[in-house]
């Protein structure tokens, strides 16, 4: 598991719709995120992986802010 460094970038992820009625890897990759309630936002390390989860849940989810 990596290390979130003080120089690393962080997006912050909100989840805005539920996932049910979507398939089971869906809610999954949404646990994964952190994230199983509507309204709950983290903030995540802005790596390849994390991009791919969020992609695969972009309909659920949105990126509210990034730090540059």
């Amino acid at each position: 598991m990596s290390v979130v460094r003080q120089t690393d970038k962080i997006i912050r992820v909100e989840q805005v719709a539920s996932p049910a009625r979507r398939h089971f890897d869906q809610r999954a990759t949404l646990i994964g995120l952190g994230l199983n309630k509507i309204g709950r936002v983290r903030e995540l390390p802005d790596t390849p992986a994390t991009r791919g989860m969020i992609r695969k849940v972009r309909h659920l989810v949105r990126v509210v802010g990034e730090d540059d």
